[in-house]
């Protein structure tokens, strides 16, 4: 079994860990309600609106299933 010749340094422990944080989400507005309703949704990027029932510029949730 391969075993470490030396101990790995604190440097590089943290170099190799630099990409393991969590990165906040990525909101945008919803151009939907923004453009017909003048409110600003922000909402995570790949997600219906859950105001308007939007998603990429056409309805995909009827208004009665956005009120629920």
């Amino acid at each position: 079994m391969a075993v470490p010749k030396r101990k790995q340094s604190n440097s590089r422990t943290g170099m190799r860990r630099a990409h393991d944080g969590l990165k906040a989400r990525e909101l945008t507005l919803c151009p939907h309600c923004l453009h017909e309703r003048r409110v600003r949704v922000a909402v995570p990027t790949h997600v219906v609106c859950p105001e308007c029932g939007y998603y990429q510029g056409r309805i995909v949730m009827p208004s009665s299933e956005v009120a629920e």
